[in-house]
């Protein structure tokens, strides 16, 4: 299907462009690496959880850890809510949720800035849950990535300390993915054996709820005005990540003929 061929190829590209353009922009700007290195992380794969998972591979203090996560979350929020409108700008079909879903899925940061940008987009043109499907789908390809790049960065950290520390497959493996899983796999399950559809419909209206809580929190948590005075660079480097990557997301659709 098209969705399996997009889902590896976009997820790659976009990956890929924000790691480089990250790594570029620390030689050119002379931005620390550390917080180069979890912007560059958090635009490409999961946001906060990337961040989270990278932070203590590379002996990240609490204080780059906490710069890197409010200028993901700046331009999370600035997604969520700018994406639907710029969808429907570049023709994206209303019908199927697909190229949006790809997009929202490969383009946007967090997941919980994916999911709300998707669910908006189910309810301006009354898809369910179709948009929101194909954006957690390809949000949790991308999300995969957490594992072998963390890997790759414990294994460089350790070539060049040589103090023999070992990597704790706890901290970098995202849990989060095993439950959507098996929450999938219940679901299949039960629809297979005869349990109507609408038995999920308020467990579908609860993680709405939730996700909408977690934004709410989040911006909450952000300092707009600290961040912009002291981070004045990284923001600039993860402004351009995200752009980069919506770029690349758009590329890859008009690549595949989905958009």
């Amino acid at each position: 299907s098209t969705l399996a061929i997009a889902l590896p190829s976009a997820a790659t590209a976009t990956i890929s462009t924000s790691l480089i353009v990250a790594y570029l922009l620390h030689k050119i700007m002379h931005i620390p690496s550390k917080i180069s290195t979890l912007i560059g992380v958090g635009s490409s794969i999961c946001g906060g959880s990337a961040i989270a998972a990278t932070a203590p591979v590379i002996e990240a203090s609490d204080e780059e850890v906490a710069q890197s996560i409010s200028v993901i979350f700046l331009f999370n929020m600035i997604a969520a809510l700018l994406f639907p409108t710029l969808g429907t700008l570049l023709g994206f079909s209303s019908k199927s949720g697909e190229a949006f879903g790809i997009f929202a899925g490969t383009a946007i940061n967090d997941t919980s800035s994916v999911t709300a940008a998707a669910s908006t987009w189910d309810s301006m043109y009354h898809l369910q849950s179709a948009t929101l499907d194909k954006a957690v789908t390809v949000k949790l390809t991308r999300t995969l990535a957490i594992i072998p790049i963390t890997l790759v960065l414990s294994f460089f950290k350790l070539r060049k300390n040589k103090d023999g520390q070992k990597i704790n497959l706890k901290k970098v493996f995202p849990f989060f993915i095993i439950y959507f899983v098996l929450a999938s796999i219940i679901t299949t399950v039960a629809i297979k054996m005869g349990v109507s559809a609408d038995f999920f419909t308020p467990f579908k209206e609860l993680s709405k709820f939730f996700i909408v809580l977690a934004m709410v929190a989040i911006g909450l948590n952000t300092n707009v005005i600290k961040l912009i005075k002291n981070g004045g660079k990284p923001i600039i480097l993860g402004f351009i990540c995200w752009i980069c990557i919506a770029c690349m997301s758009l590329f890859m659709q008009h690549l595949l003929g989905i958009w």
